[in-house]
C-alpha cells in the first residue's frame, strides 16, 4: 500500500492567492526570457514575494547539471545561454525598483568557468543601472576553484551567499557533487580574497538530523568567517525527493535563532518559511546595523 505524505503543520499553511504585482511580475519574467528560482524550486513564498514585488533572477537557464535530492529544478544537459540576460536582469530590476536584488543559478558544471563570468557580468549590468541597489548573489560552489570565485568577487557583489543545505553527516545524501568542507572553504575563501566581503549561508532542517548538528553546523559557518545565517523547514517537492523527517516548531527555529545571535551571526533569519533570499533585504538591513552597533 503506497504511503501518503505526513500532513504539513498549520504554522506551514501559506495564501495561495495572487495578485496584481504577481501577475505583473510573471508577465516581466516571461516577457524577457527571464527565470526565477521562485518557480523553478517551487518556492512557498513566492505569492507573498511577487505580490510584494520582490524575485530572486536564476541565470544561466534553468536546467542543473547537479541533482541534489532536496532540490525541484529540473537536471540535465543545459543547452541555452543567453549573453543578453545580464542586461535583460538590470533592465527588469529597474522596473520593479527593487532596493536589494538576488541573483542565484542552476549549476554550469559544463561550462569552462562554471557561470562565474556571467554572475559578474549580470552583478556589473545591475549596478550601472541601479546604483542604489544592494545586490546579493546566491553562488554554487564553482567545483572549489578559488579562481572562479575570484571572478564573482571582482565585480563587488553587497552579499555572497553559498548555502551550506545541511548537516555533515547528511550532506553527501541530500547534495549532488557539492562537499561540506568545500562550502565552508569556499566562504573562507571569499573572506580570504576580500576580507571585507559579506557573506551569507543557509542550512535546511527536517531531513534528519539532530538540532545539536545543526548548532554544530553553525560553529562551522561562524569559523568560516560567514556573518548571516539563513535556517528554514525542509518540504518534499515531489515524491521523488527526500522524505521529511521532521517539521520543526515556530519554538524550536526561535531557539536556533537565539543560538546562532550568541554564536556571532550579525543576522540569523530563522522560521518554518525561510528561504535564502526570503526578506532578504531585511536581512541585509540588519546585518549592517549589527556589524556597525
Amino acid at each position: 500500500m503506497q504511503q501518503t505524505r505526513e500532513r504539513k503543520p498549520d504554522w506551514l499553511k501559506i495564501s495561495l492567492r495572487t495578485s496584481e504585482s504577481f501577475s505583473d511580475i510573471k508577465s516581466m519574467m516571461r516577457g524577457r526570457k527571464l527565470h526565477t528560482v521562485c518557480e523553478e524550486a517551487k518556492c512557498p513564498n513566492i505569492y507573498e514575494c511577487w505580490s510584494n514585488r520582490t524575485a530572486t533572477f536564476m541565470i544561466l537557464g534553468k536546467i542543473c547539471t547537479r541533482a541534489c535530492r532536496f532540490c525541484a529544478v529540473t537536471t540535465g544537459l543545459p543547452t541555452e545561454l543567453d549573453l543578453e540576460e545580464p542586461e535583460h536582469v538590470a533592465i527588469s530590476t529597474q522596473e520593479m525598483g527593487l532596493k536589494h536584488v538576488v541573483i542565484t543559478s542552476v549549476a554550469r558544471d559544463d561550462l569552462r568557468d562554471e557561470g562565474a563570468g556571467m554572475f559578474k557580468a549580470t552583478i556589473e549590468a545591475v549596478r550601472a543601472r541601479n546604483p542604489l541597489t544592494s545586490i546579493e548573489v546566491l553562488t554554487p560552489d564553482f567545483s572549489g576553484k578559488k579562481e572562479l570565485l575570484e571572478i564573482v568577487l571582482e565585480a563587488k557583489p553587497d552579499i555572497l551567499n553559498h548555502n551550506l543545505e545541511t548537516v555533515s553527516r547528511l550532506s553527501d545524501q541530500v547534495r549532488a557533487k557539492a562537499k561540506y568542507e568545500r562550502s565552508l572553504q569556499f566562504l573562507r575563501n571569499a573572506k580570504d580574497i576580500r576580507p571585507e566581503q559579506m557573506t551569507k549561508s543557509g542550512i535546511m532542517v527536517g531531513l534528519g538530523e539532530s538540532a545539536d548538528e545543526v548548532i554544530d553546523s553553525m560553529r562551522d559557518l561562524r569559523a568560516s568567517g560567514c556573518n548571516i545565517l539563513t535556517i528554514g523547514q525542509y518540504l518534499q517537492p515531489t515524491e521523488k525527493h527526500l522524505k521529511v523527517q521532521k517539521y520543526y516548531t515556530p519554538d524550536e527555529f526561535k531557539q536556533f535563532k537565539v543560538e546562532g545571535l550568541q554564536l556571532g551571526f550579525s543576522h540569523v533569519e530563522s522560521g518554518p518559511l525561510v528561504r535564502s533570499s526570503y526578506h532578504a533585504h531585511e536581512q541585509v538591513e540588519g546585518a549592517l546595523k549589527q556589524s556597525h552597533s
